[in-house]
């Protein structure tokens, strides 16, 4: 087991809110005292969460897991 497999993802905050599943796509800032706040690359800013509407929504399209051929 590598040292990348002992690594547990924490959960994602405000987990209903459309900025996990955007293109854009969002950076996550934590805080010194854990807080984490969700920073919108397209307006610029961090807006109030949960986002569940948004004029520039785009969903970030599907990984492909199937080989090409």
């Amino acid at each position: 087991m590598g040292a990348e497999d002992s690594k547990v993802r924490p959960p994602l905050p405000f987990p209903e809110s459309l900025c996990h599943s955007c293109a854009a796509p969002p950076r996550y800032v934590t805080t010194d005292r854990g807080s984490v706040f969700i920073y919108c690359p397209v307006f610029g800013k961090y807006p109030p969460q949960p986002v569940t509407a948004c004029s520039a929504f785009r969903p970030r399209p599907a990984p492909s897991d199937a080989p090409s051929d």
